[in-house]
């Protein structure tokens, strides 16, 4: 007997960053749309627990216990008292180091994949307790559609979506580290005043009517002069975007992705092609939100 969970990709469509805490971590206005790239998660009984995957860059995937699937099941099973023995196998189609959450979605596909193979019956919130235990972006990849996340990102709150939104995704030629991005945030903003992060109500209103030229108008990631600082190639491949006509560009999350919002499906074709000819990226993808979160196949 095996269980799959399908989880998806994420895209930040506004990101407003706090100063730091005393813990180290920032509060953050966190506005999550789950998207359709999606990664699957099987969980197989076996003698120990290990990780194995494939898919595109799955050699860049650690199979050790730094694997956010593995540290999922360990977390279960601790919490039920039971050993953690099981076979995961994620295979892969959300870009890795990305900034859109393959690691935090592989991490939710996880937990809810060995919760229905052992039958510990966990709650939604438990499971959700869990997941905020393992990641910030971790308990969003769970419940998926939109929603806000506060605190470090990890406590949400469901958005009402009015349409589907059509994206284009670039993918960089090579990583960068979430921390380091932070880092950058932090050394950019020192000795600045920097404001208490709150929602847009203009971006909230766009995305509860399902308008794409007033979501353009009100995306905004603070993370971003960060990510361009360490990658100021990313600038180049934002342009290019723009160039091809989408509605706005950004980074994603603390990249290394770009992302590009498009009026429609026919205009989000057009644009990745364009985006595949610049020499600006490695791979361009496409695809539409909200979809929902990890859920059992």
């Amino acid at each position: 007997m095996s269980v799959t969970v399908r989880v998806p990709a994420k895209v930040n469509v506004q990101l407003a960053v706090g100063a730091a805490r005393p813990d180290g971590f920032h509060d953050l206005a966190n506005v999550f749309l789950a998207v359709g790239l999606h990664d699957e998660v099987t969980a197989t009984p076996a003698g120990e627990r290990r990780v194995t995957c494939e898919g595109p860059d799955a050699d860049q995937v650690p199979l050790d216990r730094t694997n956010l699937a593995a540290r999922a099941a360990e977390a279960l099973a601790a919490r039920h008292g039971r050993s953690p023995a099981v076979h995961l196998h994620i295979t892969k189609d959300i870009p890795v180091a990305g900034g859109m959450a393959g690691g935090s979605a592989d991490g939710a596909a996880a937990l809810l994949a060995c919760d229905a193979l052992w039958g510990t019956g966990a709650s939604r919130e438990e499971l959700l307790d869990l997941c905020a235990g393992l990641g910030s972006d971790v308990p969003f990849s769970l419940v998926g559609g939109a929603a806000l996340g506060t605190g470090r990102g990890e406590r949400l709150t469901a958005l009402d979506v009015g349409g589907t939104f059509h994206w284009v995704f670039a993918m960089a030629a090579r990583g960068l580290s979430t921390p380091a991005v932070f880092r950058e945030f932090d050394r950019l903003a020192e000795g600045t005043d920097i404001p208490e992060p709150v929602a847009s109500p203009d971006l909230l209103d766009a995305l509860a009517k399902g308008d794409p030229d007033a979501l353009a108008a009100a995306v905004s990631n603070d993370l971003q002069p960060a990510a361009l600082s360490l990658f100021p190639e990313l600038a180049d491949t934002l342009a290019a975007g723009r160039a091809a006509g989408a509605l706005t560009a950004l980074v994603s999350g603390s990249g290394p992705t770009t992302a590009f919002l498009a009026r429609d499906a026919g205009s989000a074709t057009e644009i990745a092609n364009s985006l595949r000819a610049s020499g600006t990226c490695r791979t361009v993808r496409t695809a539409s939100g909200p979809v929902p979160g990890a859920t059992v196949l």
